[in-house]
């Protein structure tokens, strides 16, 4: 579920005035003074599943999700994936819920306790991100220019993040965790700050589900 968690910080949106072309962190900082919300589309591609050993197969084709996006900052977003597998990420600001639909299971934490040293603190956070990450521009690629952030912390899971945006729009993220192995997202059809019911942000357990409190 971890990789789930990473998955979350991945949402976007807030452009900047017509015809600007800042610098990959002026555009982060643009985004993070602009965006109070925001809904999208995404497609996540994560490293092969691993064998019934547990050791990643070698040429084993990645996974690819697809799936929507809401967020409110701070603190409060939802994360859907809807294909191949159902499995659902709320926080309402104070818990993060994880609902994976076919193991019928939630498990339930903090959201402090879930988010420092993460993309999420990054893009769901009060905008003091850079107390836990070294954060740089690292070039320009296909049209996206990305920023490097790398955590202060060495007990993250993340070894560095990388966030690209085209036209003052996040695009993508690259995150790669402390065994070496990275996961790309997409991001399309991003709605910079619509209305969000905030109901859309509650979650209650379905009748029947277990429920794993992390203390």
């Amino acid at each position: 579920m971890k990789a789930i968690v990473a998955g979350v910080a991945l949402v976007c949106a807030a452009a900047l005035p017509s015809g600007t072309v800042a610098a990959p962190i002026d555009q982060l900082h643009e985004f993070l003074a602009q965006a109070k919300s925001a809904r999208g589309e995404f497609t996540q591609s994560s490293p092969a599943a691993p064998s019934p050993n547990g050791i990643a197969k070698a040429n084993g084709a990645p996974q690819v999700s697809h799936g929507t996006f809401e967020f409110q900052r701070p603190g409060r977003f939802r994360w859907t994936y809807r294909t191949p597998y159902e499995q659902l990420i709320v926080s309402d600001g104070d818990h993060l819920f994880l609902f994976d639909k076919d193991l019928n299971q939630v498990t339930k934490r903090k959201l402090n306790g879930s988010l420092p040293a993460s993309p999420a603190s990054i893009l769901f956070g009060s905008n003091d991100f850079e107390h836990d990450f070294q954060v740089a521009n690292d070039g320009s690629s296909d049209g996206i220019d990305w920023i490097r952030a790398t955590p202060n912390t060495k007990d993250s899971v993340f070894e560095s993040i990388r966030i690209g945006f085209r036209n003052g729009l996040p695009a993508a993220m690259q995150l790669r965790d402390s065994f070496g192995q990275s996961t790309q997202l997409a991001f399309e059809h991003v709605q910079p700050n619509p209305a969000i019911p905030g109901d859309d942000f509650r979650f209650t357990p379905p009748p029947g589900v277990d429920v794993l409190e992390d203390k």
